[in-house]
C-alpha cells in the first residue's frame, strides 16, 4: 500500500460519502463490511474505464486497504471542484442562520486554504444556491404561520428581538431599542414602507428617535403590519410604551413630539396611547399635497403669473410663521385674488381653507416654536436604503435577518459614539438652520412692534413679508 496518502471527505452530487485520495482520485461509498469497515469504489468504475481501484477505512477512517490500479487519467480539476462544493455547503451547514452567509467571501477563503486549481466561482454558483436553499427556513405565507418562536427572534447578542405578536402586526424591539426609545424621546419619527413588507403583510413601520448630543438618529423599533388600522397602530404604540416602561421600573415614558406623514390613523392611535404627545406632520408632505393640487387646479396661472405664483409659496410656508396670523394672511390672499378675478387660483384656496384650516388642527403643521425637526426625512431616508436592499420583496425570515443585522450596526454606532471612540461630526447648516434664523429675526421685530403697541396689520403684514423672504430660502 502507498504510504502518505492524504485523504479528505467530501460527497457524491447526490448526498452520499465521498473519498478524496491524495487530491486526485474520488472514491464513492459503495457498501459496509461486517466489520464495520466501509468500501469505497473509484467514481470511474461504473464509466467506461470500468476502473477496479477501491479503498478500505475502518469507523476512524484510517485506511485497512487501498488498491491502486487506476487505468485512467489523474482529475485534478474535477477533484477540487467536489472538495470546494463540500466545503462550502458544510460552512452552509454550520451557520444557524444563512441569510447572513456571504458565499463569495466563503469561496475566496476556501480556495486559498486548498492550496490546488480551484474551479472559478461562477462554475459552482449554482449548486451553492441549491445547497443554500436547501438550509433556509420554510417561507411564511400567512399571519397565522408566523411561529411565536424562532432562532431569528434573537439579536446577534443574544437578546430578545421580538416583543409582540398578534393576528394582525409582529413587534421587534430589542433592549438597545427600547432605552433608545426610553431615553431618547423628545423626537420619535414614524413611518411605513410597502417595498419591503413581505407579500402576506401591508407594511413595515418603522419608529426612530434623535439622540441630540451625538447628532444621530436611531431606530427604536420594527414592526410587520397586516393592514393600516388605527387599532392595528394603536396596539403598536401601547407595546412599545409598555415594553419601554416595563424596562424602566414602570416610570412612565411619553414622547414630547411624534413625527409621521399626514395619516390620520397614526396620529389619532399615537394620542390615545401618549395624550401628551404633541403631532407634528412633516413639511414635505405638506408641501407635496399643495403641489398636487395646485397641478390640478390652477398649474398655467401658477405658472404664467407672478403674483399668483408668490400667493400660491406664501400659502406652502404658513408652517413656519405664527400660526396666530395664518388665517388673517388666508384672508387677504382670497381678498386680492377674487379683485383680481383669479377663478382657479380660488378653487386651490379653498381647498387649502377646508383641509387645513378646518379639517387639521393647525398645530400639528405648524413649527413656528420648533424649527428644528421640520420633516419626516429620518424615517424616509432609512426607508430608501431598506427599499435598496432587496430587489424584490424578501421573504419574512430574510426581512427579519436583515433588520436584526441593521439593530446591531446601530447598537455598535451607538456604543462607539458614546464612548468617544468615533467623533461626532459637527452638522453643516441646512436649509431648518437657515429658516430657523430668519423666523427668529421676525419674532424679534414683531416683539418690538408689539410693545410700541401698533396695529395688528402691520404684525399681519410683517409675517406676509417674512413669507416672501423664506421663498429665498425654500
Amino acid at each position: 500500500m502507498e504510504e502518505n496518502l492524504i485523504i479528505d471527505i467530501s460527497e457524491s452530487n447526490k448526498g452520499k460519502e465521498q473519498i478524496i485520495i491524495n487530491k486526485k482520485y474520488k472514491f464513492n461509498f459503495s457498501y459496509k463490511r461486517k466489520d464495520n469497515s466501509k468500501v469505497y469504489k473509484c467514481t470511474e468504475y461504473k464509466k467506461i474505464n470500468k476502473c477496479k481501484s477501491f479503498i478500505i477505512l475502518n469507523d476512524k477512517k484510517e485506511i485497512l486497504k487501498y488498491n491502486s490500479s487506476h487505468n485512467h487519467p489523474e482529475n485534478e480539476y474535477d477533484v477540487s471542484l467536489s472538495i470546494m462544493k463540500h466545503k462550502i455547503k458544510d460552512g452552509i451547514e454550520k451557520s444557524s442562520i444563512p441569510f447572513g452567509i456571504k458565499i463569495k467571501p466563503l469561496y475566496n477563503k476556501i480556495s486559498k486554504e486548498m492550496g490546488l486549481i480551484c474551479p472559478e466561482y461562477n462554475s459552482i454558483k449554482s449548486q451553492i444556491s441549491r445547497n443554500l436553499n436547501k438550509k433556509l427556513p420554510s417561507n411564511v405565507t400567512t399571519f397565522a404561520e408566523i411561529p411565536s418562536e424562532s432562532e431569528y427572534y434573537k439579536t446577534k447578542r443574544g437578546e430578545n428581538f421580538m416583543i409582540f405578536k398578534n393576528s394582525n402586526l409582529i413587534i421587534f424591539q430589542s433592549p438597545f431599542q427600547a432605552k433608545l426609545f426610553r431615553e431618547y424621546n423628545d423626537d420619535i419619527f414614524v413611518d411605513g414602507t410597502f417595498f419591503i413588507a413581505p407579500k402576506f403583510s401591508y407594511q413595515v413601520f418603522i419608529t426612530r428617535t434623535y439622540a441630540k448630543e451625538l447628532d444621530s438618529f436611531y431606530t427604536t423599533s420594527f414592526a410587520i403590519l397586516k393592514n393600516k388600522e388605527q387599532e392595528t397602530y394603536k396596539m403598536l404604540f401601547e407595546k412599545l410604551k409598555k415594553n419601554a416602561n416595563t424596562c424602566n421600573n414602570n416610570i412612565r415614558i411619553e414622547p414630547k413630539n411624534l413625527h409621521c406623514d399626514f395619516e390620520r390613523a397614526i396620529s389619532k392611535a399615537a394620542k390615545t396611547i401618549f395624550p401628551n404627545t404633541n403631532i407634528k406632520y412633516c413639511i414635505w408632505h405638506y408641501k407635496k399635497s399643495l403641489e398636487i393640487k395646485k397641478n390640478k387646479l390652477c398649474y398655467n396661472e401658477v405658472k404664467n403669473n407672478n403674483n399668483i405664483f408668490i400667493y400660491y409659496k406664501a400659502i406652502s410656508n404658513l408652517p413656519f410663521i405664527n400660526p396666530e396670523y395664518i388665517f388673517d394672511i388666508y384672508v387677504i390672499i382670497k381678498i386680492k385674488s377674487i379683485k383680481n378675478n383669479y377663478c382657479q387660483f380660488l378653487k386651490f384656496l379653498e381647498y387649502f381653507y377646508k383641509t387645513y384650516l378646518i379639517d387639521y388642527d393647525m398645530k400639528i403643521w405648524n413649527y413656528y416654536n420648533n424649527i428644528e425637526h421640520i420633516t419626516n426625512n429620518a424615517s424616509e431616508s432609512l426607508n430608501n436604503y431598506l427599499n435598496n436592499l432587496f430587489l424584490t420583496k424578501p421573504s419574512f425570515y430574510e426581512l427579519i435577518d436583515k433588520l436584526n443585522e441593521l439593530e446591531h450596526l446601530s447598537y455598535y454606532d451607538y456604543q462607539r459614539k458614546i464612548r468617544g471612540i468615533w467623533k461626532i461630526k459637527k452638522r453643516a447648516i441646512n436649509k431648518a438652520n437657515e429658516i430657523s434664523v430668519l423666523i427668529e429675526r421676525f419674532k424679534s421685530i414683531e416683539a418690538k412692534l408689539i410693545d410700541a403697541k401698533c396695529d395688528r396689520n402691520k404684525i399681519i403684514n410683517l409675517w406676509f413679508d417674512c413669507l416672501t423672504n423664506l421663498n429665498n430660502i425654500i
